[in-house]
Order: C-alpha cells, then sequence, then structure tokens
C-alpha cells in the first residue's frame, strides 16, 4: 500500500494492471477473509474508474480465489458480472477455477465450471485434463478419471508426466497396484522417461500397498544407477518405512544415507520427528535430535508446529507435492548455528 501511495503521489497514474497487482498481493495475506473483502473493494472501484476497469485477468484472480475459499455465491456473482460483461473468459479462467474446485474435492462444482466451459466453446487443453484426472483420481472416481484420459490421447494435446504421476499416485491410495503399474508400463512404452516425481510416485504407491520390498528395491535401483537422488525421494522412502509401521528401518536409512550422497533436508526431520512422536519412541526421537543437534540444526516453533501437523498453513496431505513437483510444500528452514 505504501508502494501504491508512492506511485501515485509521484505522478504516476495506475491503470488496470496496476490494480491487478494490487489485488494478488492482498490475497497472498494469511487473513484470507479479510483478502477477499479489500480485493472485491478494489474491484468495484476499478468499475468505476475509466483506465482502470476489470480486465479478463482481473476476473481470473478473483474467481481462482473465490473457488479457493469455497465461496460459490461469490463465483457464480463473479460469472454472471463476466457474462453481462463485453469481457469474454478464456481458458485460464475455466481452468483456474475447476482447478481450485477439483483441489477442495468439489467435483460437482468443478464440472459444473467444465459444463460452462463447453458452453461457451471453449475447448480444454492439457492444463485441463490434467486438472480433471487429478481431482478424479484424489477423489477416487476412477472411471470418470480413465474416461478424461481417453479424451486426453484421442485430442491433439498428448500427456505428461505430471499426467502419469498423478494416476499412479492416486491408484496406489487406493491400493490397486495393477492399474498403478499398467499406467507405468503405458507411460514407458509411449517413450516418456521417468522423473524422480515419477520414482517418488511409484514409491509411495507401493508403500500404500504394503509392497516395502518392490519400494525399497525401486530405491536401491536409483542408487546403484548413480542417478542424483533428492531429498524428496529420500523422503518418500522414509516415510513409506514410518507408515507401515518400520521406524528402525527408517533410522537405519537416514542413517546411511549421507554415505550415498543422499543428504536429508528439513523436511527429512519433521516427517521422522512427526512418525517417532506418533509411535511414541523416545529413543529415537533423542537420537534425531542430537543428529540435528550434529549437523547445526536447532528447530524452531514452526518446526514443531509442522512435525506434529498443528500448523494452520500445513498441507494436509503429506504427498500432494509429489504430482505438484514438490512446489505445495510449506516447510520451514530450520535455523542454523552461527
Amino acid at each position: 500500500m505504501w508502494l501504491f501511495s508512492e506511485m501515485r503521489n509521484s505522478g504516476c497514474r495506475p491503470d488496470t494492471s496496476v490494480y491487478n497487482a494490487l489485488i494478488t498481493a492482498h490475497l497472498h495475506s494469511r487473513d484470507k477473509e479479510k483478502a477477499l473483502a479489500k480485493a472485491l473493494g478494489y474491484f468495484e472501484k476499478m468499475k468505476g474508474m475509466e483506465r482502470c476497469k476489470p480486465n479478463i485477468v482481473t476476473y481470473n484472480i478473483l474467481l481462482r480465489a473465490f473457488a479457493q475459499a469455497r465461496n460459490l455465491d461469490q463465483v457464480n456473482s463473479l460469472f454472471k458480472d463476466l457474462d453481462e460483461s463485453i469481457i469474454s473468459p478464456d481458458i485460464y479462467t475455466f481452468n483456474g477455477v475447476m482447478d481450485a474446485f477439483g483441489k477442495n474435492g468439489m467435483i460437482r462444482e468443478m464440472e459444473s465450471v467444465l459444463a460452462r466451459m463447453k458452453t461457451n466453446k471453449c475447448k480444454p487443453d492439457l492444463i485441463t485434463f490434467n486438472l480433471l484426472i487429478d481431482a478424479y483420481g484424489k477423489k477416487q472416481e476412477f472411471d470418470k478419471m480413465e474416461q478424461v484420459f481417453k479424451s486426453l490421447l484421442r485430442s491433439k494435446e498428448k500427456p505428461t508426466l505430471p499426467t502419469f504421476n498423478s494416476m499412479i499416485l492416486n491408484y496406489g491410495k487406493a491400493r490397486l497396484k495393477e492399474k498403478a503399474e499398467n499406467v507405468f508400463r503405458k507411460m514407458t512404452e509411449m517413450g516418456y522417461k521417468p522423473s524422480f516425481v515419477t520414482h517418488e510416485s511409484l514409491i509411495y504407491m507401493y508403500g500404500y500397498c504394503d509392497c516395502i520390498s518392490k519400494a525399497r528395491d525401486l530405491f536401491e535401483g536409483l542408487i546403484e544407477s548413480k542417478a542424483q537422488i533428492k531429498a524428496s525421494t529420500l523422503n518418500a522412502m522414509l516415510d513409506v518405512y514410518c507408515m507401515n509401521g518400520l521406524p528402525l528401518e527408517a533410522d537405519s536409512l537416514l542413517e546411511r544415507a549421507i554415505s550415498v550422497k543422499v543428504f536429508p533436508d528439513a523436511s527429512t526431520y519433521k516427517l521422522l520427528y512427526r512418525a517417532y512422536t506418533k509411535a511414541n519412541l523416545k529413543q529415537l526421537l533423542d537420537k534425531l535430535l542430537k543428529r540435528m543437534g550434529r549437523d547445526g540444526i536447532i528447530p524452531n516453533k514452526k518446526f514443531f508446529l509442522d512435525a506434529l501437523g498443528s500448523s494452520p498453513d500445513k498441507s494436509k496431505s503429506d504427498t500432494t507435492a509429489v504430482t505438484d513437483s514438490n512446489s505445495s510444500q510449506d516447510l520451514a528452514e530450520p535455523q542454523l548455528k552461527t
């Protein structure tokens, strides 16, 4: 707001793009209810300013934000407002709202937006197909997921690695190992090379399906291949051990990790701290804290809140990040000793 005032005081006249940036900045606030109210206030103000009339970007920002907040009335109101304006919705409009609804598990609402998209004669793109596949998969509506995948294969678009990664992981959560393996087989037959996220999806899938040895073999195969293994892949294997009641194996793998040039990160320690606490394994907890001390890591308040699942900003799903290339995790870096 200070910068916005300084801009006007210096003689610069704001335009639509400036107000769009201002709305977006407010929406990053932790107080979402207040942020949405502010955003709507600016939106109404823009309508009365010739240089700052809302454009499709304005509507897209607001529609996605209110869909994320599950405010159906406001989403419908914005769509009605858009219909009555001279502005036409674009593919980003529909994808943004469908993605927000899909990630909230609001399948009926997502499908309603898809129907609206078809009415507007707006053709789905790859992002549309991927977000539908992921949303249906997360809700275990596999018939619909498979139907969308078939439509994707028939379209001019081509699947991407996230398409397959999502299907593998969500089949795994439903303990449909054979279907997940078939997806992986089809992926390789189509000439796609697995990424580290694909390997993590497979590791988690085997973990959900009680196939610990297969998850372990896959992880060990990565080590033997001399591929650079990310901390998130190590975390996937550790998580599989912990979710299957094998904390000693997790502890042993952590001890071995450095020797095979796989380095833990803040998420590693949070994952293990949470698992050891849940299992009431005081000895392993003490050992973990000592290791953190040796590594120069001092856990702060946020570390413990995240580790114990008490942080309001923590993702509800520990494995959501797998399909998003680990971009959605909100994990605090521990404080380093100086």
